[in-house]
């Protein structure tokens, strides 16, 4: 059975979105320390842009193999014709077999569709093509193997586990040269909130170190309680 997408939710997203795009990873990351969280998944490495990307998440899960007799989905592309623009497609290739998850004509509708880009736990190849369109793919590692009789879509629209870190559905995500951290769905706005309040206390002690104020009293009197102050 597959996640209904809520569209009565779609104005939330939109908001939600854009705040989360305002912020960066470590603040998400911190924030939901401070809220006794867990959403970074590390490893994953920004492959073919400078872009930093935030939004709400489909799914894909990859099984190893070939499809079921008589499918003809290729992966992926049930995620692309479904998704939002500003979505971000989370996909999870974790078979072990050095296959790409991703590639080249799927970036290329992906980014016809608007969307922000995709996250894959496993490999993804046509990376200088995607560079190219100035297409963000996140991925554990590039490769130039197809999938093609390796491995196929098992589910869409399901949870999915990145980096330990189980994803659902219209979960969020933010994604820079840092690393890659998930919202739960029922948890973004209190999140959100303590990121963008732990974003305007660092921009403050910025600017007192950038002003001359020492920076182990700066740090040693803000930083080791930030996290407290924030709950």
């Amino acid at each position: 059975m597959e996640f209904a997408i809520n569209e009565s939710s779609k104005m939330d997203e939109i908001s939600f979105a854009t705040r989360l795009s305002m912020l960066d990873s470590c603040a998400i990351s911190d924030a939901l320390d401070s809220l006794g969280l867990a959403g970074a998944a590390t490893g994953l490495a920004r492959l073919t842009t400078d872009t930093r990307i935030a939004g709400s998440v489909l799914t894909v899960k990859l099984a190893a193999g070939n499809p079921p007799e008589g499918s003809s989905q290729h992966l992926a592309t049930r995620a692309i014709e479904a998704a939002n623009p500003g979505d971000v497609i989370v996909i999870e290739q974790s078979t072990g077999i050095d296959a790409a998850g991703w590639g080249g004509v799927l970036s290329n509708a992906a980014q016809t569709r608007k969307i922000a880009g995709v996250i894959v736990e496993g490999p993804a190849r046509d990376i200088d093509e995607a560079a190219a369109l100035d297409f963000p793919v996140f991925a554990r590692k590039a490769t130039c193997i197809t999938a093609r009789g390796r491995v196929y879509e098992q589910a869409f629209n399901m949870p999915v586990t990145v980096g330990g870190i189980e994803v659902s559905p219209r979960d969020y995500v933010i994604a820079d040269a840092s690393g890659v951290v998930f919202i739960a769905n029922d948890r973004v706005e209190e999140v959100i909130t303590a990121a963008e309040k732990l974003a305007a206390r660092e921009e403050l002690m910025t600017r007192d170190v950038r002003a001359g104020h020492p920076v182990g009293a700066v740090m040693g009197v803000d930083y080791e309680t930030m996290l407290e102050r924030s709950r």
